[in-house]
């Protein structure tokens, strides 16, 4: 008997699969959040702990919270391999699900990476949108080594993995209280909030509408490829409780 093959799916239509069934309430501090799912060599683990650390105290993430997963353990769907150990760590797509479910109707648009100088974000330079491709954009561009998030904190300028998502106009007083509520929860990251109807860090967005820019979730990882470690990625990889985390100084 032949197997029917597996129907291709767009990155844009798991984000919205995943969008709804986040369940992180950021008051409660309780409920489920995406997570992106890297795998690395048991015997690298202290010093890419020490990255992502870093990556996390310097708000190239979007949040301090990770859970360790040894090898033979699972996480989701995934068993991670004897030899390996898997660090999950909060996605960007857990803030769309949380302002979803706080009634913006958010549209998560591109992935791309941006050019910061002298600390400040000024334009993407390389994007990929949700809707062409069945990879996640940031493990796509990262794959192509032209990120450099470690010379950016050293130097204060480099280019980093971020995400642009596009919401109302008339929803930005919902989307300024959620943002507020989840920045107190430890989940952050957002790197620009475009004026209405305005170009935000050089990329257009559509008529009564505004663009959100978050960092992604995906630049500590970058950062370990960029030192050298072997590091796989599954972005979006699944939800997990955000009770199951634990904060990345507690692991150092």
């Amino acid at each position: 008997m032949i197997k029917e093959p597996h129907p291709v799916q767009f990155t844009s239509s798991r984000i919205e699969d995943l969008m709804f069934r986040t369940t992180f309430d950021p008051v409660a501090m309780e409920g489920e959040v995406i997570v992106n799912l890297s795998l690395i060599k048991e015997e690298d683990l202290d010093p890419v702990l020490e990255i992502y650390s870093l990556a996390m105290r310097s708000g190239l993430s979007v949040s301090p919270f990770l859970r360790i997963v040894k090898g033979g353990d699972t996480i989701g769907d995934f068993r991670v391999a004897k030899g390996d150990v898997g660090l999950a760590t909060v996605c960007s797509i857990t803030i769309d699900g949380v302002l979803l479910k706080g009634g913006v109707m958010i549209n998560p648009k591109l992935g791309g990476v941006v050019q910061i100088k002298n600390g400040h974000p000024v334009r993407f330079t390389d994007v990929v949108t949700y809707v062409s491709t069945t990879i996640d954009p940031l493990e796509v561009l990262m794959s192509q080594d032209i990120t450099s998030v470690t010379q950016m904190l050293r130097t204060g300028s480099g280019k980093v993995l971020a995400n642009l998502r596009e919401a109302p106009l008339i929803a930005r007083d919902d989307i300024d209280h959620i943002l507020s509520d989840m920045l107190d929860a430890g989940i952050s990251g957002i790197m620009e909030v475009g004026e209405p109807n305005s170009r935000v860090l050089d990329v257009p967005v559509e008529r009564d509408h505004l663009g959100v820019v978050v960092i992604g979730g995906t630049n500590p990882m970058a950062m370990a490829k960029e030192q050298g470690f072997e590091v796989r990625t599954s972005a979006m990889s699944t939800l997990i409780d955000i009770n199951e985390m634990k904060h990345v100084d507690d692991f150092i």
